[in-house]
């Protein structure tokens, strides 16, 4: 199988590029700073010093970061910048969640050099990721989407391709959008059954058994009760996500009441210092 570079070791990055090399595959990669390079390196992989020396030694170049500014860095930097070292032919993935006007920008710096991007991005947090149990949503062309699928298959229980490009950062923002206002209203559920004196823990279990409970709200209902503190998705990166998710909606002229309502708990959150924390922290937001 061909060569995958991977740019971008975060806690997402350096844990799916782990299970890519334990599963059979061969990666060159790149991290900004050192630290989580040196592990993979032992597991096999090699090290580039740059995006673009990573895409010039790969068919296939992933790239999963923050944001937007984050990966335009990345892939368009004049000297250093992915794009630069793309092969003719070769498949550019971006598996960042991302807005669909930087999809777009890079879609056309991806064809100048005579590639195919596929949008990528993930459903599913840090335990999906080792389990290899994410899913993959993908948009672009059918062809390109099919080799990601292959290439990247140790790390995902499904794949779905939805579109053309930009549809699968799109869907991927929708879906956060939807995580963010459950999660925000969770807390503040929460709040009021312990005011009234119900155990927080059992409350949970009570809530989580009924239809109207989604697992995810439930998750991280478990993770307020128990005062879980492992980040899994910060506080700040669902601010982020539900700040693309608005304007895109914002963008076709679509209201988002709800959206805004638990942005403000997650903005909340983040100026009183728990940016970094697990989202369920939002709960400290409230008695």
């Amino acid at each position: 199988m061909s060569t995958i570079a991977f740019l971008g070791l975060g806690a997402m990055g350096s844990r799916m590029a782990r299970r890519l090399i334990e599963g059979g595959r061969t990666l060159v990669v790149w991290n900004r700073s050192p630290q989580p390079v040196a592990g993979l390196a032992e597991l096999g992989a090699r090290v580039a010093a740059s995006p673009r020396e990573a895409a010039e030694a790969a068919d296939l170049v992933v790239s999963i970061v923050t944001d937007d500014e984050a990966a335009r860095t990345v892939w368009l930097e004049p000297q250093a910048g992915a794009a630069q070292g793309l092969r003719a032919g070769a498949v550019a993935v971006e598996m960042s969640t991302v807005t669909p006007a930087w999809i777009a920008e890079l879609g056309a710096a991806v064809k100048a050099h005579g590639a195919t991007l596929v949008d990528a991005p993930v459903a599913g947090s840090l335990p999906a990721v080792e389990a290899g149990q994410l899913l993959v949503l993908m948009g672009g062309d059918a062809a390109a989407a099919e080799k990601v699928k292959e290439a990247l298959a140790p790390l995902a229980a499904g794949f779905r391709h939805l579109g053309r490009s930009g549809r699968g950062v799109r869907f991927k923002l929708a879906l956060n959008h939807l995580l963010g206002a459950q999660v925000a209203l969770m807390a503040e559920v929460l709040s009021g059954l312990a005011a009234d004196g119900f155990d927080e823990k059992a409350a949970v279990e009570a809530l989580a058994g009924v239809p109207v409970v989604s697992p995810a709200a439930a998750n991280y209902g478990r993770q307020m009760a128990a005062g879980q503190g492992e980040r899994q998705f910060g506080v700040d990166l669902m601010a982020k996500d539900l700040r693309y998710a608005l304007a895109a909606g914002a963008a076709k002229g679509v209201e988002a009441p709800i959206g805004r309502a638990a942005l403000g708990v997650f903005e909340r959150a983040s100026q009183a210092g728990l940016g970094e924390a697990n989202a369920s922290s939002v709960r400290k937001l409230y008695p």
